[in-house]
């Protein structure tokens, strides 16, 4: 009984110990995986790619992942919620819907700037397997925001309105970022530096939206439906 006890006693201290190591690698792997799908998405990826990045051997990646698609569908699921859940909830939050537009612009411009490849890689992989769709849209509830947005926005705008501003301040935010290599190449005829171009558009891109809303809410007054 003692000799069971001891060996109990050395199986629990030996799994403490083995617990930040595993939760190392497996963070190692899923950094690494996320970078490789995002510079090839999943048709081209290999596991040995990934392995290598990781700096592991590709038999200890398997023991984590069985398969290229179970660790493509993790990385997928992480990624599609760090994109929108965390900032889906900004236009639930109890604020002035001015606030709730610069806050998420700042936010998600930021986020946006620290993964430039994460726009395109949803897109890509979303066109090349429509059922990861699912998948994305189970990270937000879109009715939920578009009931909200629409009580903060009544006065100003119609209801068939509302899935076109939607689209506008997702698309004020994404696409510069995700046309980068286009968008650089045109402000730099311009004279207009990139960088300082998305510094400014974080200020910019509200007073956008904000000004439309105002002036919307002007135009409708005047010229009443009849």
């Amino acid at each position: 009984m003692v000799k069971l006890f001891s060996l109990s006693i050395y199986l629990n201290q030996t799994i403490n110990k083995m617990a930040p190591t595993d939760k190392h690698t497996e963070s190692k792997i899923f950094d690494a995986a996320t970078e490789i799908f995002e510079e090839k998405g999943l048709a081209a990826a290999r596991m040995q790619d990934i392995a290598d990045r990781a700096k592991i051997n590709k038999s200890l990646l398997h023991y984590y992942f069985r398969s290229k698609e179970k660790l493509f569908l993790a990385v997928f699921d992480k990624l599609a919620e760090k994109m929108f859940r965390k900032f889906a909830i900004i236009f639930e939050e109890d604020m002035p819907f001015e606030e709730k537009i610069r806050y998420f612009f700042k936010e998600h411009i930021s986020f946006l700037q620290k993964n430039p490849k994460l726009p395109m890689f949803i897109l890509t992989e979303i066109n090349r397997n429509p059922k990861l769709l699912d998948k994305f849209l189970s990270k937000i509830n879109i009715t939920n925001i578009k009931t909200k947005i629409s009580g903060d926005v009544s006065i100003s705008i119609p209801e068939e309105a509302i899935p076109h501003l939607m689209v506008s301040i997702i698309s004020l935010s994404v696409f510069p970022i995700a046309a980068k290599p286009i968008l650089k190449g045109i402000l730099q005829q311009a004279g207009i530096e990139y960088n300082q171009f998305i510094k400014e558009r974080i200020q910019v891109a509200p007073d956008f939206i904000i000004s439309a809303l105002k002036q919307y809410n002007i135009e409708s007054k005047n010229n009443p439906k009849q």
